[in-house]
């Protein structure tokens, strides 16, 4: 008889038990999800760092200098355009513009995998971005010529996602009610004075 007396307070102890258990267990998920997150955000950090440091490498800083000064001529030349049309191996010593190309479009697919966070690359980058698809999009048209549409699609998906976040942060991405600073522009009115010159 005492056996069967004690077995509701065995049911009871049972229960609590498990209920302890899966607290513990939803705590220990819970605590996982945060340091994966940690992880990711670590992770893409680093990466977002890399890519910065690549772009001020002198390799290619002399790539963007090109593209912004020099490849307008170059285009302009039958071979030079001939070089970019043509399949196979197109050298990046001779055609600097591909280091860029390279470049954004391997950023690209990082963005478009959600390797990196979409909103905080466009935040860094979407003014670079878009500068440098309008100077590069005719030689990338040249290279879709025999190569088709998927050549330099991941810096194409990045220059739209671009273009997209300029349309909708068109006075940038400064906090809402955080005070803007004054700045005074000292130099405009000497700067005027030469652009009328020129």
């Amino acid at each position: 008889m005492m056996l069967l007396e004690a077995l509701p307070i065995f049911d009871t102890i049972n229960a609590v038990a498990q209920v302890g258990t899966l607290i513990v267990l939803l705590g220990t998920a819970i605590a996982a999800l945060v340091q994966i997150r940690h992880l990711r955000a670590g992770n893409e950090l680093e990466a977002i760092l890399q890519l910065a440091e690549e772009l001020e490498t002198e390799r290619m800083q002399t790539a963007l200098r090109f593209v912004r000064f020099g490849l307008d001529e170059a285009l302009e030349r039958p071979t030079y355009r001939r070089d970019l049309a043509e399949l196979g191996f197109v050298d990046s010593s001779v055609h600097l513009e591909m280091i860029a190309c390279n470049w954004f479009d391997r950023v690209g697919s990082l963005v478009k995998l959600r390797l990196i966070d979409e909103r905080t690359f466009l935040d860094l980058f979407a003014r670079l971005i878009i500068y440098y698809w309008d100077h590069l999009a005719p030689a990338i048209a040249l290279l879709r010529r025999n190569r088709g549409v998927g050549q330099y699609e991941n810096f194409e998906y990045l220059a739209a996602l671009a273009r997209t976040w300029k349309a909708d942060h068109p006075d940038g991405t400064y906090p809402k009610g955080t005070a803007r600073l004054a700045i005074v522009d000292r130099f405009a009115d000497r700067d005027r004075g030469i652009a009328r010159e020129a």
